[in-house]
């Protein structure tokens, strides 16, 4: 969707048939269950659910360029988490366990999707174009040290503290961390948008946008776009989850496996705007989404589900499992390696492919 111009039909309709749906099915008390209808059903759901939330981004990105930096960047991470954190908490109330792993599972599966998926196919997307592109290193290192941290005292630690045995943290413990990963992202979206901003700007690009600005009226529309989105997409979290948990009844998945949809459903706007900057030689616009996905995850879903889970009641596993830790391992040393030469080709992409072909197999087949 374009920021510049007349808004696109899909950014109003999206979100009108999201409330629309809701209050069909609200008036209906339809609740969907596995049959040929339900699938219809369910097939309608995830259209109308990935349209709005591409819409709500779309409007973010509108709002964001008029409001300005670190303003702009912050609502468009806030409104992702926000979409994020609705459909964890939903499936968590739905789930009878009184121990949960979903957030674990989803975080960790945005790390592996974003550094290892996504980067692979922008690295070797724009590699096949253009043979070579080039990164800021300052830029790329910030964002991994900041991602080494919080991966390693959210999924990690957890399961080689004291105070509680197994892969969890004490409430004590989660406050704290909680706590530290808003004050590491916050500091780090600071270093990003004002204080050292050039380095994450390709050194041949410029950031201004193109084209006319957005008017005062787009502006206001967006937002109240923005708002109606984000609501939908909550209100429609409930019946998604239905459609989850049939679908991995359905087919024998693991539990990991709706941890994985709601990551691929929150990256997908995103990521395509980082495979569309690839494929225009704009690697390092790439790498900003890329990584800043993964941070926004970790940085502001965490303390949120946490909050969640100690209203529902529930004990959140956070620790990774053994083999999971040497998959995130691995996937941290080699974007330390490939983002650290400041020079990428195709045979960088096709490394990071592997690993998460290893990581999606390794999902169903442990």
């Amino acid at each position: 969707m374009s920021l510049h111009g007349p808004m696109p039909k899909s950014a109003w309709i999206f979100p009108a048939l999201a409330v629309f749906l809701f209050a069909a099915v609200t008036a209906a008390g339809y609740s969907f269950t596995p049959s040929p209808a339900g699938f219809v059903f369910a097939g309608v759901l995830l259209l109308i659910l990935f349209g709005t939330v591409f819409a709500a981004v779309h409007h973010a990105e509108v709002v964001a360029e008029r409001i300005g930096e670190p303003f702009g960047t912050l609502l468009l991470t806030l409104s992702v988490t926000i979409i994020e954190v609705a459909l964890i908490a939903t499936i968590m109330l739905g789930e009878k366990a009184a121990v949960t792993t979903l957030a674990r599972d989803t975080v960790f599966a945005v790390v592996m999707i974003v550094c290892n998926g996504l980067v692979g196919i922008c690295i070797l997307a724009g590699g096949l174009r253009y043979r070579e592109q080039d990164i800021q290193v300052s830029g790329s290192s910030l964002y991994l040290s900041v991602l080494s941290v919080l991966a390693t005292i959210t999924l990690i630690m957890p399961n080689y503290t004291l105070t509680t045995p197994g892969p969890v943290y004490s409430t004590v413990q989660l406050g704290f961390v909680s706590a530290v990963t808003i004050l590491l992202y916050g500091v780090f979206l600071y270093t990003q948008t004002v204080r050292h901003r050039d380095y994450f700007v390709a050194q041949a690009g410029d950031t201004a946008h193109d084209g006319p600005q957005a008017s005062n009226r787009t502006i206001v529309v967006s937002a109240i776009l923005l708002l109606i989105s984000l609501l939908a997409v909550v209100l429609l979290a409930k019946k998604f989850s239905q459609v989850v948990d049939a679908g991995a009844a359905l087919i024998g998945a693991p539990p990991a496996f709706a941890g994985i949809l709601v990551a691929l459903l929150i990256l997908m706007p995103e990521g395509l705007a980082a495979i569309v900057a690839a494929r225009r030689n704009d690697l390092q616009k790439s790498i900003n989404l890329a990584l800043g996905s993964s941070l926004a995850t970790i940085g502001l879903t965490i303390p949120a589900v946490a909050v969640a889970a100690y209203e529902l009641d529930k004990q959140l596993v956070l620790g990774l499992s053994a083999q999971d830790m040497v998959l995130l391992a691995l996937t941290l040393l080699l974007s330390l390696l490939t983002l650290g030469s400041g020079r990428t080709n195709i045979l960088f992409g096709l490394v990071h492919l592997v690993v998460f072909a290893v990581f999606v197999f390794l999902v169903f087949v442990p």
